[in-house]
């Protein structure tokens, strides 16, 4: 469970589950992630192999980002972490809506 949970490795986990992406892309697919924190994010994930990356020899240089086999057998369980949050989202927004704040209990919401 420490390889794939924090507070970015899901979000880029679920990006990568969908295609392969450049750096960039990553950075402006997920709201709130600092160039730094994905740049070791990335790094963690590519060490416990669940992410691959490949470094093209051009100039400019080009780099992109895929799951690796063993990490694409995670699909079902974002699908379902996808469904889940789709059908408790509205309950999740009426709840919150009529009863005190809590932040704890701010609905899932993904792009």
């Amino acid at each position: 469970m420490g390889m794939i949970t924090g507070k970015w490795k899901g979000e880029i986990l679920w990006q990568l589950v969908q295609r392969k992406h450049r750096f960039g892309e990553l950075l402006r697919a997920i709201p709130g992630v600092t160039q730094h924190m994905l740049t070791t994010q990335l790094r963690d994930l590519e060490a416990n192999g669940l992410v691959k990356r490949t470094a093209f020899a051009e100039i400019p240089p080009r780099v992109e980002y895929e799951i690796t086999e063993s990490a694409r057998a995670l699909r079902p369980v974002f699908d379902e972490l996808f469904r889940w949050s789709q059908a408790h989202f509205s309950a999740m927004q009426t709840q919150s809506a009529t009863s005190p704040s809590d932040e704890s209990a701010a609905p899932l919401t993904h792009p």
